[in-house]
């Protein structure tokens, strides 16, 4: 058998990659009306189609899931016609494309919510710091309500509609955002789930909404077209370790293995900051997963192809390098320098900092 290298093709379900080099899903805050993608992120997602495959930002599910200004949402038609432009441009050039869906749950603030949308959580405790809205500028996070038990089956209907949603729009498949302290990562942590009924109170119980979510959007769409995203020891969005963290994620990955998701994808945020996820951890979580497992956290070229001939991951995703190089793959390929990326830039509405970093080839000889 040869060995996987980062260039090479790859299988994911039922897709073919044409390599093991995912574009990590970033936020960037472009759907500056009604959270409808447009033609500028159109235009972003196929300059970079070159990856094995994309994981686009995280896309709300709802109304009540849409925590910050400007990202896009996968609830009405006019979301999906307009995703579909994204997916149309990216298939052109001969992409792959997962939408990630979320619902931030207790991480946002009334002035980013669209008519209608509530600060929802799984118990009524607060993130910690400030958020940015558009309207306010930085203002404290708010409490959120408590989610009752028929709130918690509206949110896991939600994920499930996103997703039929996706597949409308031309997606290939999708993956749950369960990391960065959104409100899949709100249920599985004793400090953010203070709940005493089925979806808390245990780890077992913590871990319910997580995999019925789960196992409801792979019912829905086909568990070959899935994945979720994981962020053991992950800090965002004020999210703290607690004791049984390790157990918690151990026994967590055979419950989704039972749901036939395809995918998960696991991210060490240590290269912003956060506590560095176990070497030992990470080796059980990969020895758990029965099918295509993602590492994502700070990659370069040869961190990642030793990782794939370790056998540690069968696909590698990049974030803020994919964000600066439409054309990584190719740069790693040939060993050209990268692009910086732009910090102030990340999340302002238009083109700067977004279509407009240059491809290796367009450089003056």
């Amino acid at each position: 058998m040869s060995t996987p290298s980062l260039f090479g093709a790859a299988r994911l379900g039922p897709y073919s990659l044409r390599n093991r080099a995912v574009m990590a899903p970033m936020t960037r805050s472009r759907a500056v009306e009604e959270n409808t993608p447009n033609a500028l992120m159109a235009e972003y997602y196929s300059q970079r189609a070159g990856a094995g495959l994309i994981v686009t930002e995280a896309t709300s599910s709802c109304p009540d899931g849409t925590g910050y200004a400007r990202i896009p949402g996968l609830w009405n038609d006019r979301q999906v016609a307009g995703w579909r432009q994204v997916t149309d441009a990216v298939h052109a050039r001969g992409g792959r494309i997962f939408a990630q869906i979320v619902h931030t749950g207790r991480v946002g603030h009334p002035a980013n919510l669209p008519p209608g949308g509530r600060l929802l959580a799984p118990s009524a405790v607060a993130c910690e710091g400030t958020i940015w809205t558009d309207a306010e500028g930085d203002v404290p996070y708010p409490v959120p309500q408590a989610m009752t038990g028929a709130e918690v089956q509206a949110a896991i209907d939600g994920y499930v509609a996103a997703a039929r949603n996706a597949i409308a729009a031309g997606f290939d498949g999708v993956e749950l955002h369960g990391a960065n302290g959104y409100l899949l990562e709100q249920f599985l942590s004793p400090e953010t789930n203070h709940r005493d009924d089925a979806w808390g109170g245990t780890p077992e119980r913590r871990q319910a909404f997580v995999v019925e979510t789960a196992r409801a959007v792979a019912a829905a769409i086909g568990g070959e077209r899935v994945g979720i995203r994981l962020s053991p020891f992950g800090v965002n969005a004020g999210m703290h370790l607690y004791p049984d963290i390790d157990e918690a994620y151990r026994t967590l990955l055979p419950r989704l293995a039972e749901t036939g998701i395809e995918y998960v994808h696991v991210v060490d945020h240590s290269a912003m900051g956060a506590p560095e996820v176990p070497g030992a951890l990470k080796a059980a979580l990969r020895a758990a997963w029965p099918r295509t497992f993602v590492l994502a956290g700070g990659f370069d070229r040869a961190e990642a192809e030793a990782s794939l001939q370790a056998g540690a991951a069968d696909l590698v995703a990049f974030g803020r390098a994919f964000l600066a190089n439409p054309d990584l793959v190719e740069r790693m390929r040939d060993g050209l320098p990268l692009n910086p990326p732009d910090f102030a830039t990340f999340y302002t509405p238009g083109a700067k900092g977004y279509t407009d970093y240059p491809a290796a080839s367009a450089r003056t000889p």
